[in-house]
């Protein structure tokens, strides 16, 4: 029931938003969002306190958390059914979710000052169907909450954006929904080439791992050519190279808020989907695919590196850096090792808190000097200090910076790449030149502040800078705080994760 309880909550508090005034949205927006927010946390602790060692939610069903299944629909001989639940993996994306939302809608309260109750309703539209997305163990329940994000992130991109705001915001949605289109046409190849008669993902991994006699097209078999389609399908929202070129854009022209979101959350759509689907129901196909698959997470480690290095927007800047973070995820997930996969998943909570942080700061400044090109300021450390310094860290924190969740989601992906079976003699080399993404990270990210943040005061605009609002500084200071917390104390997720984790290493032998 806990489940329902936050989507059923969240939904009405959206509803009830919409039709508020303008002037009250945003702070009853905050107040409904902090009720999943709060309600995701105990959650949490629950699970720490009383789920030790619960199993993965698709190969160890009798040990789902908060679970709860009712027969919905039936679409020919499948049936549909409301089937909720949680392991080691959704967990702390649930709570990144909720609390990111709650975080996002504070930030929003500066920049955001025309139709205020659409937007704050959207956010909350948006937070159910990513509840939705992380907690639905049902493929048909969780396909309506995936496309469901669709809808309002093209809506507060081509309504609230920037100067080509349509631009962006038809090209998310065209990406992502063909993407979707693929995913579904590899996915339906599987389930209707097996015996299936139920929708549940539990059920749909059983019978993808135990299928035999799958038909070949043009030689391949079934299995690895709908593993290639999943893999697009999710890698566009990923995005990993060459699928990324709509992420700059969307981050560009998106409300800072927005942004946040689409970095902090919706991007760890892609990764999540990836392990539940392609390395979990398809694990064997994964582990013979590995290479290739450790090669394009490393390219798009160094190329998006050296794209953030060649941009002198600060948006820009922290948008290519969310490729090349994304890059770790995939090499971490095709290791098939403890510390690998663990890594990789624990690396998505940290890079969604460091870039919401990342994003809000950006965001912050800009409220204060209206531009975010690199050399059209300097010297803002002196008038807002305790948002530079916010700034300073986490960019430290993006660097891997010891005793800061980035470094932890690294380390452990490094150490559980470098001598991974399934990448062979090729393990050391795809994790050294992986490494060397961190030198480019430095790089951009230190010229880019020493010549923002530091040196003599200079803005090309006519803008009063003064220090930021509390509300403004306040959400920066608290995802600072989860960003020190998880690098302090990464068992925090880790342990958890680590437990559900460990049946997908057991399919197929292990590592």
């Amino acid at each position: 029931m806990w489940v329902a309880a936050l989507l059923l909550v969240t939904l009405l508090g959206t509803g009830l938003v919409f039709l508020s005034p303008d002037r009250y949205a945003g702070k009853l927006a905050a107040a409904v969002s902090a009720v999943p927010a709060l309600g995701s946390i105990y959650m949490y602790w629950v699970y720490l306190t009383q789920y030790g060692g619960t199993g993965n939610a698709l190969l160890s069903p009798a040990d789902i958390a908060f679970g709860q299944q009712i027969p919905w629909i039936t679409l020919g001989e499948l049936e549909v059914s409301y089937y909720v639940g949680l392991d080691g993996i959704s967990m702390p994306l649930l709570a990144l979710t909720t609390v990111l939302t709650t975080l996002a809608i504070v930030s929003a309260w500066t920049p955001i000052d025309e139709r205020q109750s659409q937007f704050y309703g959207l956010m909350l539209f948006m937070e159910v169907s990513l509840i939705g997305v992380f907690s639905a163990l049902d493929f048909f329940l969780w396909f309506v909450f995936w496309e469901g994000v669709l809808i309002p992130m093209y809506l507060l991109i081509g309504v609230w954006g920037g100067p080509r705001r349509k631009y962006a915001a038809i090209k998310f949605f065209v990406y992502t929904n063909v993407a979707s289109l693929v995913m579904f046409a590899g996915l339906f190849a599987l389930v209707f080439s097996t015996d299936l008669t139920s929708l549940s993902l539990p059920a749909m991994a059983e019978a993808f791992r135990t299928a035999s006699g799958l038909p070949t097209i043009a030689g391949v078999n079934l299995m690895t050519i709908s593993f290639i389609l999943m893999f697009f399908g999710f890698a566009v929202k990923v995005p990993v190279f060459p699928l990324h070129t709509w992420l700059p854009d969307a981050h560009v022209e998106a409300p800072t808020p927005v942004s946040v979101m689409l970095a902090g959350v919706l991007l760890k759509m892609g990764t999540y989907a990836l392990l539940r689907f392609n390395f979990t129901m398809l694990a064997d196909t994964a582990r013979q695919l590995a290479v290739p698959l450790a090669i394009i997470g490393v390219v798009s480690v160094i190329y998006g590196a050296m794209l953030a290095l060649a941009q002198r927007d600060l948006k820009r800047i922290v948008a290519y850096s969310s490729i090349s973070s994304m890059g770790y995820v995939i090499l971490g997930l095709v290791a098939f090792t403890p510390y690998g996969m663990g890594g990789a998943t624990f690396q998505m909570i940290a890079h969604g808190l460091i870039s919401g942080l990342m994003f809000m700061c950006v965001g912050v400044i800009y409220n204060t000097t209206h531009t975010r090109m690199v050399g059209d300021m300097s010297g803002l450390a002196d008038r807002m200090p305790w948002t530079v310094g916010i700034f300073v860290a986490a960019a430290f924190g993006y660097m891997g910076l010891p005793l800061m969740a980035g470094f932890a989601g690294e380390y452990f992906i490094f150490q559980g790449s470098f001598n991974a079976p399934t990448l062979g003699g090729a393990a050391p080399v795809l994790t050294s030149l992986a490494m060397f993404g961190i030198v480019i990270v430095a790089g951009y990210l230190l010229w880019a502040m020493q010549r923002t943040l530091f040196g003599g005061f200079n803005l090309e605009t006519d803008y009063e800078v003064s220090p930021a609002a509390f509300h403004d500084v306040a959400p920066l200071a608290v995802l600072l705080l989860l960003v020190i917390a998880l690098g302090v104390a990464p068992d925090l997720s880790f342990g958890m994760i680590q437990d559900s984790i460990s049946p997908v290493l057991d399919i197929g032998g292990g590592a």
